[in-house]
């Protein structure tokens, strides 16, 4: 038997399984878990939940271990997907998905999704991921591509517009910009204003009884007072 005979009949799956990650990413998992379901004591041990490191966010995830383990489960659902749901070749995710931010991104999410939507007790979240999640990251990746990655990898096209952006004259419009704004505000135009003259403060001397003031050392004028004192 030939080889190629060989590898015609060797037993094939029909479909392969979604990629398991890695150990320290299932810890992330599983930290973040307790955080929602867990008892207080556990959720207290865990600390500051906002630090916890969430897959779908690589940049969370600061650990090496992790890290690396989170790019190496990513290559898995990447392959994974190419193989079980893509046929037309424009629908490809390229080999060079790691140097496009907005896949990378897209990707940690979609997979994400996935592994939740396959630990379900029902086929409702896979259904969800089938018809909504899978082919609206499949159109933005079309879109954002375009043809520039189908047979190597382009540099960035909008590299230039991007580094005019960093440009100090553009960074210097944008900051008067915003100075202007804040300049509007109603809460800051009162405070630059000049506040109104006041009064100079009486210093005066009233009688309990009748409500007389006796004695005014700016110089003020007499006067009583039209109600009834307290003591009357």
């Amino acid at each position: 038997m030939t080889t190629e005979q060989a590898r015609r009949a060797a037993p094939s799956p029909m479909v392969f399984p979604f990629p398991v990650p890695g150990e320290h990413v299932r810890l992330a998992y599983r930290e973040l878990h307790i955080a929602i379901n867990g008892t207080e004591e556990q959720k207290k041990a865990l600390g500051n939940h906002a630090l916890l490191p969430r897959p779908w966010e690589p940049a969370a995830c600061l650990d090496p271990e992790l890290r690396h383990q989170l790019w190496e489960w990513f290559e898995d659902v990447v392959i994974w997907l190419n193989r079980e749901y893509t046929w037309d070749v424009s629908r490809l995710i390229p080999s060079c998905w790691p140097l496009h931010p907005h896949l990378v991104h897209e990707i940690a999410v979609l997979a994400d999704q996935r592994r939740r939507a396959g630990l379900a007790m029902t086929s409702d979240a896979l259904e969800e991921w089938h018809r909504y999640c899978l082919p609206a990251f499949t159109d933005r990746m079309r879109n954002r591509l375009r043809a520039h990655c189908d047979d190597e990898h382009k540099n960035w096209p909008a590299k230039p517009r991007h580094n005019e952006h960093l440009g100090e004259a553009s960074t210097q419009r944008r900051e008067n910009a915003f100075g202007h704004d804040v300049d509007a505000l109603p809460a800051n135009r009162r405070a630059h204003e000049q506040p109104e003259p006041v009064g100079r403060p009486r210093l005066v001397e009233v009688d309990l009884d009748t409500g007389e003031i006796k004695d005014d050392p700016l110089g003020a004028q007499p006067r009583t007072r039209t109600e009834k004192g307290p003591r009357e």
